[in-house]
């Protein structure tokens, strides 16, 4: 017959393991602290979305500086306005179209010039094979003809009007989806669709009359 006591020991049950860190806020449960006066809940929003912010304001206005005073801008202007946020969309959808509306004010003001990555555009790149030479070559006119070709990268999108140049920068450069983009540029699919493949024979026109 079994020990009593050995069976009430091989049924006690095992230890329990250490606990395992809690999940992190969602961004609506952030809003909703925020919304209730926790800054720091809203600092934790910035925090997840400010590089992505600048990014895009950046590749719209070639200005690091002029790119931050946005970025900046726009997330003040979304604490301000938090209370008009109804979760149709998600929160960085939000304040992306914060930020984007607040860039094109800008550029209707100013114009900027300045330089761009070429490595911001490979979409354009990899299909060109002149262009996939240049920038791959490693010849002594190398350094030469790529900061000579990011100069044109740059003229090209500037010469892009603020609708397309924004379809490009926040759906090539950014890599949000035609959904995201539309929800942001308060379009339809259709019409970021249009805008983005104008868009990029636009600049393969210009990048093809250098090349040649």
């Amino acid at each position: 017959m079994a020990d009593p006591a050995r069976r009430k020991v091989a049924a006690e049950p095992d230890e329990p393991n250490e606990r395992a860190e809690p999940a992190p806020p969602d961004d609506l449960q952030l809003v909703e602290k925020a919304r209730g006066g926790d800054l720091s809940a809203y600092d934790e929003l910035v925090k997840r979305y400010q590089e992505r912010i600048y990014a895009t304001v950046y590749h719209m206005t070639s200005n690091h500086e002029d790119a931050n005073d946005i970025a900046q801008e726009a997330f003040i202007k979304g604490y301000q306005a938090l209370s008009s946020f109804k979760g149709g969309s998600s929160f960085y959808t939000w304040v992306y179209r914060i930020a984007v509306n607040k860039t094109i004010n800008f550029l209707k003001q100013r114009k900027n010039k300045s330089q761009m990555s070429l490595d911001d555009l490979d979409f354009n790149a990899e299909h060109d094979p002149d262009l996939v030479a240049l920038v791959s070559e490693k010849t002594p006119r190398r350094e030469a003809n790529l900061a000579e070709l990011q100069e044109k990268l740059n003229e090209a999108m500037q010469r892009l009007s603020d609708a397309h140049r924004l379809v490009v920068t926040l759906h090539d450069v950014q890599g949000l989806s035609h959904e995201e983009v539309a929800q942001i540029m308060e379009c339809n699919i259709g019409t970021v669709r249009s805008r983005l493949f104008y868009a990029r024979q636009q600049l393969q026109a210009y990048l093809s009359d250098y090349l040649k």
